[in-house]
């Protein structure tokens, strides 16, 4: 199902990590359905090819090259956001890195520091740059992406540092979602499976084939077979369902979607 073209219209939506993967399926999304988007990326020439494209097709973006580990580059890309458009709904926090794995005893702090600033630290400023903005709304929507991974999977040989920074998020969404509800600010959290970005060809592994005991799946690892399910535009659809108004009663909540691969390996 593609949602309606005009369901967002009028809706203001910062998505971070929109240069490729997830986000920039999560950007295109929104700003075909009519919301204006900030795409807030460190790969400032991916951001700007992602940005022509949309708006070749019709969508309203600006670009906001920066990172989630700066709180200031978090604060302009907002300020941004509002004197272009006045205002802010929806804030999609994606961005993220699978980081270091490797055993435990081989992780550096400074691995360990990396992942967990740009996943677990880069959502909590995202959100915190965001608040003010979303609460002069009146109302709105956060989405933090977070994953199979440290919620339902722990089978992710040498992925303790990524484990810790995706749960940290979905108890984090939830302490969000009871402390703004009286704003009206509505936060969920969605988990992924595996989909198809270039995130795992971005992962640095060392001495991870002994670490997990043997364990016989059954053939293949994902129920729902079908290929095409494994799209980012699946995740796009969700956040979209969640952004707009008929998710409205929707808060504190953590949705999977994986065709039921964590139903297997979890």
């Amino acid at each position: 199902m593609q949602p309606p073209i005009d369901s967002l219209v009028g809706k203001c939506a910062l998505v971070t990590g929109a240069a490729s993967g997830l986000g920039m399926a999560i950007g295109r999304l929104l700003a075909a359905c009519g919301a204006k988007v900030g795409l807030f990326d460190r790969d400032e020439e991916a951001l700007q090819r992602v940005g022509i494209e949309i708006e070749k097709d019709g969508g309203t973006v600006i670009t906001l090259p920066g990172d989630v580990t700066s709180a200031d580059d978090l604060a302009a890309a907002v300020e941004a956001i509002k004197a272009n458009w006045g205002r802010l709904d929806i804030v999609v926090a994606n961005a993220g890195i699978n980081g270091v794995w490797a055993p435990i005893d081989e992780l550096t702090p400074e691995e360990w520091d990396q992942t967990l600033d740009v996943n677990l630290k880069g959502a909590f400023q995202t959100l915190r740059a965001s608040i003010p903005t979303l609460k002069a709304a009146g109302a709105g929507s956060v989405i933090f992406i977070s994953s199979l991974v440290g919620n339902r999977v722990f089978n992710m040989a040498g992925a303790s540092a990524y484990a810790a920074s995706k749960a940290g998020i979905v108890a984090f969404g939830k302490a969000s979602a009871l402390e703004l509800a009286k704003d009206n600010i509505r936060v969920n959290v969605i988990c992924p499976g595996a989909f198809k970005t270039n995130i795992q060809g971005r992962t640095i592994c060392r001495n991870r084939d002994n670490l997990n005991p043997p364990v016989n799946y059954p053939e293949g690892t994902v129920p729902l077979k079908t290929d095409e399910r494994r799209n980012p535009e699946k995740v796009a659809q969700l956040v979209w369902f969640l952004a707009s108004d008929m998710a409205n009663y929707i808060t504190g909540t953590e949705v999977y979607i994986d065709g039921g691969q964590s139903l297997i390996v979890g």
